[in-house]
């Protein structure tokens, strides 16, 4: 059975949870030198996923953004860049976004409903996949195991990070903690309400925690519980 990839969770929050505020301009919450960090941890990846909703709020490009790394990747007998993932229950989406546009191939998972609305939208832009009636994680990290993707880093949006964390199949999480408090209740936080494996007692294990500026980086072990 091929083996499903490495799934690593990266998110920036506010000191109270926060992914963003609800201006119309993305809240910057990393600093220049985690930016950098994040850009090695693309680059050390086989695929980058975030979801349709995190998709339409902030038109990302998802790119790795060093010359250095994308030739390195390439030396390495890799694309130079990672696959790009999404992933859509409802199918909408346009085909205009910046993510279809930059950098190499990309991949939607989808559900049957949808399936033949993604296609017709997009075309040739990317390999659109269903994994049945219902959006099954299961096998959407069959799939990209199936694809050769041994480390997939997964930059949100809330909702699928919770997703994930519920179901215990994040094997990661890289957070980075910005010195702002946004306090707005409409706002998008990293995790939401979930029955998390253990309950509120399990105590995951802390892999590190250092300072980047004035962010704090806290790399836990989802899986490793006590």
């Amino acid at each position: 059975m091929t083996a499903r990839p490495y799934v690593l969770l990266s998110a920036a929050m506010s000191v109270d949870g926060y992914l963003d505020d609800t201006s119309s301009e993305r809240l910057l919450l990393s600093n220049a030198e985690d930016f950098d960090r994040v850009d090695q941890v693309r680059a050390e990846s086989d695929a980058i996923l975030i979801g349709a909703n995190t998709m339409r709020r902030d038109n990302p490009r998802l790119l790795v953004n060093s010359d250095e790394r994308r030739a390195q990747r390439v030396a390495d007998g890799k694309p130079a860049y990672p696959l790009k993932v999404t992933v859509t229950r409802t199918g909408d989406l346009t085909a205009d976004l910046k993510f279809w546009h930059h950098g190499g191939d990309k991949l939607v998972f989808t559900v049957d409903s949808a399936v033949e609305k993604v296609r017709a939208t997009l075309g040739d832009l990317a390999d659109v996949v269903s994994v049945g009636p219902d959006l099954d994680w299961d096998l959407v990290l069959d799939e990209l195991g199936r694809r050769g993707v041994k480390q997939l880093m997964v930059e949100g949006g809330g909702t699928i990070h919770t997703q994930l964390m519920a179901q215990n199949l994040a094997d990661e999480v890289h957070l980075a903690v910005a010195p702002l408090l946004v306090g707005q209740a409409d706002a998008p936080k990293f995790l939401g309400t979930a029955d998390y494996p253990g309950g509120s007692t399990s105590r995951m294990r802390l892999l590190e925690a250092r300072a980047i500026g004035d962010v704090v980086l806290l790399r836990y072990a989802p899986k490793e519980r006590g």
